[in-house]
């Protein structure tokens, strides 16, 4: 996948969104950072195309998203994620709540989704 340019507005953007992450962004973020999660290196508020995604592993092109319940049942997301997987990503979607409650369980699939490339998200 060729590195493309990010438009300034993009990059200020996803910097405000580093800054101001949410609760289960923030806790998530300190399992993944520094490659605390399995040695495995993930990036937060990541510009993808016309999209910022939560978070990313490049190496196993995987999209991490925690979602809210604004997006339950949300066309915009389905057209995201079909966008992204057109650019070769799997997308891994995440509840607040998931996060927050049960760290364990997300951080386990998290590992399992970067080291088997086969599997293919559930929603």
């Amino acid at each position: 996948m060729p590195h493309q340019p990010v438009p300034p507005t993009k990059r200020s953007f996803a910097r405000a969104l580093r800054r101001e992450m949410t609760e289960a962004e923030g806790r998530l973020w300190q399992e993944l950072r520094d490659r605390r999660l399995d040695r495995i290196k993930f990036r937060r508020q990541m510009p993808v195309g016309k999209y910022i995604a939560d978070f990313a592993c490049l190496e196993a092109s995987l999209i991490i998203e925690i979602d809210g319940s604004q997006h339950a049942e949300s066309d915009s997301d389905r057209i995201r994620d079909a966008d992204l997987k057109a650019r070769g990503f799997r997308i891994l979607r995440f509840w607040n709540d998931d996060v927050l409650k049960d760290m364990n369980a997300v951080c386990d699939t998290i590992i399992a989704y970067v080291r088997d490339r086969n599997l293919q998200p559930w929603r």
